[in-house]
C-alpha cells in the first residue's frame, strides 16, 4: 500500500508513493469546482513504482480560506514555480476537463523555462484548445450560471439541494470556469512527447470530434479513448480508465 510522502516544501501536491525510488510521478490536475481528493483512490490502483501527486488548487479542500485563481496563465505560471522542484525523476501530467488545460498549459510551460518535458500527456473530458470557445457564462445570475454548469454535471444533486454547500461551492466553480473562458491559445509547436485523449462516449458538451482534435498538439503519438459516461465519466468508469493509463505507463516506463 502506497503512504503519503512527507513533504514541507509545498502545499500544492500531496505525493503518495510505495517507497522513497519510485520511477516517475503521475502528476493530476483536477477538474472545475474539484479538488485533489477526486484522485484519492488512485493512489493503490496506478502503477506499482508510481507516485500519485495530488495538485492542490487554492480556494477549495484544505485551502478554503485562500483566494481563488481567475487567470489561467497566472495559476500555470505558480504551478510551474511550486512544482518544479518536485520534477526530481520523470513525469506524467494528467487532468481532466480544466484539469486537461492546466496540464497542456504546464507541459508547455515546463518546456520553455526548463527544457523539460513529461513522458506522457494525458488529457480527459476537455476539448482540444485551439478549438473555438464555449460561450461564456461564469457571469450569470446564479440560476442562469447553475443552470449552465448542470449541463456539464458539474454539481451534485446533494450539493444542489443544501443552500449552505452551494454558497460555498459556487464561487469556487465561477472562478474555474472564469479561468477556462479567459484562456488564450497562442500556437506553439506540437509537444514532443505522447499524447493520450479521453472523452465520455454520453458526454453532452465535448463530443468526439473535440477529443480527436488534440491530435495535432503532439509530434510524438496520439491516441483516443471513449469510456461510458457523460462528461464525469473519469467517475462512472474509473477502473477503465485506469486500466488505459497504467498500460501506457507500463509502456513508458517498464518497456525493456
Amino acid at each position: 500500500m502506497k503512504s503519503e510522502i512527507n513533504h514541507t516544501k509545498s502545499k500544492w501536491v500531496s505525493i503518495s508513493s510505495s517507497n522513497g525510488d519510485s520511477l516517475g510521478r503521475l502528476f493530476c490536475l483536477p477538474f472545475a469546482g474539484g479538488g485533489a481528493v477526486a484522485y484519492y483512490r488512485w493512489i493503490d490502483r496506478i502503477l506499482a513504482g508510481i507516485d500519485v501527486a495530488r495538485v492542490n488548487l487554492p480556494g477549495r479542500e484544505s485551502r478554503l480560506r485562500e483566494p481563488l485563481f481567475t487567470d489561467p496563465s497566472s495559476l500555470v505560471d505558480t504551478l510551474v514555480e511550486e512544482l518544479v522542484i518536485w520534477i526530481d525523476r520523470p513525469f506524467v501530467l494528467f487532468g481532466h476537463s480544466m484539469g486537461a488545460l492546466l496540464a497542456f498549459e504546464l507541459a508547455r510551460e515546463f518546456r520553455r523555462r526548463h527544457r523539460m518535458l513529461p513522458v506522457h500527456l494525458f488529457v480527459s473530458g476537455y476539448r482540444a484548445p485551439h478549438l473555438p470557445p464555449e460561450t461564456p457564462f461564469s457571469h450569470l445570475p446564479n440560476e442562469e450560471f447553475i443552470a449552465c454548469v448542470r449541463q456539464y454535471e458539474g454539481i451534485p444533486d446533494l450539493v444542489a439541494k443544501d443552500e449552505e454547500l452551494l454558497n460555498i461551492f459556487l464561487p469556487i466553480l465561477r472562478a474555474d470556469f472564469k479561468m477556462t473562458e479567459t484562456y488564450v491559445y497562442r500556437e506553439e509547436p506540437p509537444l514532443e512527447c505522447p499524447l493520450t485523449a479521453f472523452g465520455g462516449l454520453s458526454d453532452p458538451k465535448i463530443g468526439r470530434e473535440k477529443i480527436m482534435a488534440w491530435n495535432i498538439h503532439t509530434s510524438m503519438g496520439f491516441s483516443a479513448h471513449f469510456f461510458p459516461g457523460g462528461h464525469f465519466f473519469l467517475q462512472d468508469s474509473e477502473l477503465l480508465v485506469l486500466d488505459q493509463i497504467n498500460h501506457q505507463l507500463a509502456g513508458s516506463f517498464l518497456r525493456p
